[in-house]
């Protein structure tokens, strides 16, 4: 796979739509051509401790952000025409679906491929887990600030140029 997208959100608390942060790197060719990375006005606004605790962010960060329906809008500038990767892209495909029907807006059906889906088939047993920083590392990327959305759309892309 040469031309994608990868992409990553961060969420505010356990509701999907509640996305905080987006992080996207373009691939064209095989080499990253734009990386786009957005804090987002959470809806609901309201951060839980937990989530916190993974990425680091909260409601004072994104009090002042742009809305999900204006950052997508320059999101998708990046991304029209190509397909969205992700590690475990359940999750991010949820999320953007989520967020898609919380503001109304009609999902175009993006086209996503998992990173953490082709670790297992490529990689097996041979990994202790599939988790992102353990992949990353095994595909030569060094995810030194994992769960900051652009960091781990960049070990997405890492990863699926070497093995999707």
């Amino acid at each position: 796979m040469l031309n994608f997208a990868a992409i990553d959100f961060e969420t505010a608390n356990g509701n999907p739509c509640s996305v905080c942060s987006v992080g996207v790197v373009v691939v064209k060719n095989g080499k990253v051509t734009d990386r786009v990375y957005r804090l987002i006005h959470p809806v609901p606004n309201y951060y839980s401790p937990g989530n916190v605790k993974v990425h680091g962010l909260t409601k004072e960060d994104t009090d002042d952000a742009d809305t999900f329906p204006e950052v997508w809008a320059e999101i998708e500038q990046y991304i029209e025409g190509l397909p969205l990767v992700a590690h475990f892209s359940r999750f991010d495909e949820n999320c953007l679906k989520s967020a898609f029907a919380r503001f109304n807006m009609t999902y175009p059906y993006y086209q996503f491929y998992c990173t953490c889906t082709a670790s297992r088939k490529v990689f097996g047993k041979s990994l202790p887990n599939h988790k992102l920083p353990t992949v990353a590392k095994q595909c030569g990327y060094d995810l030194e600030q994992h769960h900051h959305a652009l960091a781990d759309a960049e070990a997405a892309a890492a990863i699926a140029l070497r093995i999707l």
